[in-house]
């Protein structure tokens, strides 16, 4: 790491290097002014931005020139890399930085039409003039072009500019159809224009299991050849599906808003969007002053960010309605679906990135962790192989008797220490007996879905309190299932019941050891969440059990809920002293009917 006589500001700089997120997305450098002097894009943005601030003297002299000038640096969280190619262009042209030398031309990238005529076309094109439906952008014109061949060899479509009366040689060689001649219906020329747009749109799933199919067939007759040229077109379908996440370019000027808040701050997202790519992108961090709900502070902030990106978008996609914004927005979506859905959701993990980053960052600098905790948990992260800093970690353990009143709880770790007002409990629903995987996996797939419906942040750790069985289920749940990315680890016991060894998953996907000694301050922190949870757990299940002993007593009897079992304990101390009772005595506590009830089941039984 270079020191304060290369840049003044590497403390400011280092502090925000470790919030940074191992996520593809693009980054800013900004100089002493704010203004932007370099906009590039990574794979993952905590190993590529840290990379300018190590190893000085390797530098080119550009870079040297770049490093000593960088005041603050400013990051945008995106879904895919060709995601950060393309909103890393349009910064590019947008704020024309000092010392990038590539993509300041007003160059567009390619885009394929759908033309809006009888028998449509599909064009190629790096210009909005003509008339139909537009998908892309795309990276480069390499795979836009590989996406027409493979189309080409599935479909029968016409490329020619006029339609002549009789069929030409794409005909003869099995290009076209020849709806020209009247040898395809219009019927079935749509049909061929809509499959291909539903493979522009994404949705070719059945096109790749019918290749599949007929690549598997090849290779049973021996004909490798044939298998090799389908596979290939196969690898290129899949390549192109991890293009960009908004594709329609119908989609074709909106912002899009997403909040994340909580006692004290509030984080917001805004992102603009232009012909299906992102052009302009900020977050920011709000206190709260008057305990503000979110649509509060969105009707105050989005106007803002409107004037401060020079919006001239008619539509802002948000999460809820909010009132009273500019009027230039002639329209609210809010609970969006399809393509401003996907827009959405990026803008809420772009903000929850963010979130995680301020959180980390004041922790870090004003005290909400104590130095000798920081440590501890970034050593947590090395051991691990963590993206980030684990400030928030969640464990789970389960409790029951013979599966009998089977539960589980959860506690929450933040900055090293309990917060208890995180805590939860699980009444485990949908298992039977003593199940101890199929009752982990129902609590964490209900925790997890909720926080991820409502767009809440997820924690940094997981942690199961079990061994290498505890932990295939729960990476079933949330990769598999959920779709989610948090990373798992499990704390495994030894015979006496005490805290053993800790688990995580390699690169491979492989449970490995990780080796900590007893006196390591990472094993006591654990040792602590792992006896905390149980102790949360175990205590859970005593109230439970406890109450389900005095409800078979009372609660049997048909037509006694548990607040009349509640009011009858109450005012006469246990079942036994409620069946000494005469029934004028009952029927003043809980009135004649259930009192008869009462007195006539506790009397015969």
């Amino acid at each position: 790491m270079i020191d304060s006589s290369i840049n003044p500001n590497i403390d400011r700089i280092a502090l925000r290097l470790k919030t940074i997120p191992e996520s593809p997305g693009v980054y800013q450098h900004l100089d002493a002014d704010g203004k932007v002097i370099y906009v590039g894009k990574a794979r993952n943005l905590q190993r590529r931005v840290s990379s300018y601030f190590s190893h000085y003297d390797d530098k080119s002299p550009k870079i040297k020139m770049l490093v000593r000038s960088v005041c603050d640096i400013r990051v945008t969280v995106v879904a895919t890399e060709v995601d950060a190619l393309l909103l890393e262009n349009s910064l590019i042209k947008r704020y024309q930085p000092r010392y990038n030398s590539m993509l300041k031309d007003d160059k567009s990238y390619p885009y394929l039409c759908i033309t809006d005529e009888e028998y449509p076309r599909l064009l190629y094109t790096r210009r909005h003039n003509i008339k139909g439906q537009y998908f892309g952008p795309y990276p480069n014109g390499r795979i836009l072009r590989e996406l027409q061949d493979i189309i080409r060899s599935l479909f029968q479509y016409r490329t020619c500019d006029h339609m002549g009366k009789r069929p030409c040689m794409k005909h003869q060689i099995g290009l076209c159809g020849a709806p020209c001649a009247g040898l395809q219906s219009r019927e079935d020329y749509l049909s061929t224009i809509e499959n291909i747009r539903r493979i522009l749109k994404g949705d070719f799933g059945d096109i790749l299991d019918q290749m599949k199919r007929q690549m598997y067939a090849a290779a049973e007759e021996l004909r490798f050849e044939d298998a090799d040229a389908i596979k290939r077109k196969l690898h290129l379908l899949e390549e192109y599906q991890s293009r960009s996440t908004v594709v329609d370019t119908r989609v074709a000027d909106v912002d899009v808003v997403a909040i994340l808040s909580d006692e004290r701050y509030a984080y917001v997202s805004f992102l603009r969007v232009k012909h299906g790519a992102i052009i302009y992108s900020i977050c920011n961090e709000i206190k709260k002053q008057l305990d503000e709900s979110d649509a509060e502070l969105l009707a105050t902030a989005i106007p803002s960010y409107h004037q401060q990106s020079q919006s001239t978008a008619p539509e802002v996609i948000l999460p809820f309605a909010v009132p009273d914004l500019p009027e230039e927005y002639l329209k609210q979506t809010y609970e969006p679906k399809g393509d401003r859905r996907k827009l959405l959701d990026l803008a809420f993990r772009n903000v929850e990135s963010y979130q995680k980053q301020c959180r980390h960052q004041r922790a870090l600098t004003q005290g909400d962790a104590a130095p000798q905790a920081v440590k501890t948990l970034e050593r947590l992260q090395r051991a691990l192989q963590l993206p980030t800093m684990p400030m928030e970690i969640e464990c789970f353990d389960n409790s029951n008797i013979q599966g009998a009143y089977p539960v589980a709880g959860m506690v929450r770790f933040s900055a090293g220490k309990p917060n208890r007002n995180e805590y939860r409990k699980f009444n485990i629903k949908t298992v039977e007996g003593p199940d101890d995987y199929a009752s982990m996996a129902e609590v964490i797939q209900r925790r997890y879905s909720r926080l991820s419906t409502e767009g809440k942040p997820l924690p940094d750790l997981l942690i199961v309190d079990g061994g290498e069985g505890q932990m295939h289920v729960a990476r079933q749940v949330i990769v598999d299932q959920l779709h989610l990315n948090i990373p798992i680890a499990g704390l495994a016991k030894d015979d006496r019941h005490r805290t053993n060894e800790m688990l995580r998953f390699n690169e491979r996907g492989e449970i490995a050891v990780v080796g900590l000694k007893p006196t390591d301050a990472v094993f006591h922190l654990m040792e602590q969440i792992q006896n905390e949870v149980h102790r949360f757990a175990i205590t859970f299940h005593k109230d439970k059990r406890s109450k389900g002993t005095l409800r078979t007593a009372l609660t049997d009897i048909p037509g006694i809920g548990d607040k009349t079992a509640h009011d009858l304990l109450l005012r006469f101390g246990s079942v036994k002293q409620i069946g000494l009772q005469t029934l004028d005595d009952l029927s003043a506590a809980i009135g004649p009917a259930k009192a008869q009830l009462v007195y006539d089941h506790l009397h015969r039984t």
